[in-house]
């Protein structure tokens, strides 16, 4: 199967990288093929610029987000790393969002009904925050990042989420915490992404 990861923290050292090495030696270890785009990284420009939204107007593309287009289009499952700042994605993964997932590639309306045009790709969200779970259900917070994210971006491109993972009290993180997720991670590849 052919992965592509996509992946916004910029501290190599981070607990997000960590988990990221984790999907890497999970498939690498089973000889799957594996491109990971790490944003930060390839110095991923996230602003979506006046040039790029007349562009899109007009059916084209500048080079950067072409190249990220062209892998999206390469991959059978897709796997997003990054932590939740503010309540949501990091500026750099949601500039990606903004600038790739464009009109006429991710979606289109169709006498105006919106269509996804990512289908058949299936998706794992990974994803890393400071509050607890019981803090996030007690404020809706979980239920305002499932409607924002899984709805409103991926689901609506046409992606199948497989899993949405979510690991909180990052910051306070122990490293029996880390093992508990790492495996929670290898096993929801094995279990999901390689038994189709």
């Amino acid at each position: 199967m052919r992965h592509l990861i996509i992946y916004a923290h910029p501290n190599e050292n981070s607990l997000n990288h960590n988990l990221l090495n984790t999907v890497v030696e999970t498939l690498q270890s089973r000889n799957e093929e594996i491109i990971v785009r790490d944003l930060y990284t390839i110095g991923f420009d996230p602003v979506l610029s006046l040039d790029d939204m007349q562009r899109q107007r007009m059916g084209k593309i500048s080079d950067d987000i072409r190249i990220e287009q062209e892998h999206i289009s390469w991959a059978e499952q897709i796997t997003f790393i990054y932590p939740i700042w503010w309540t949501g994605l990091p500026a750099m993964m949601k500039g990606y969002i903004d600038r790739v997932f464009s009109y006429g590639f991710a979606y289109r309306y169709d006498q105006g009904i919106q269509k996804g045009l990512l289908t058949g790709k299936k998706t794992v969200i990974i994803n890393t925050h400071g509050k607890s779970h019981g803090e996030y259900e007690k404020t809706g917070m979980d239920k305002a990042l499932t409607l924002t994210s899984d709805n409103g971006i991926f689901i609506y491109s046409g992606l199948e989420i497989i899993r949405h993972l979510f690991f909180d009290k990052a910051d306070k993180a122990t490293s029996e915490d880390l093992e508990v997720w790492k495996d929670q991670i290898k096993n929801l590849y094995s279990e999901y992404v390689f038994n189709d």
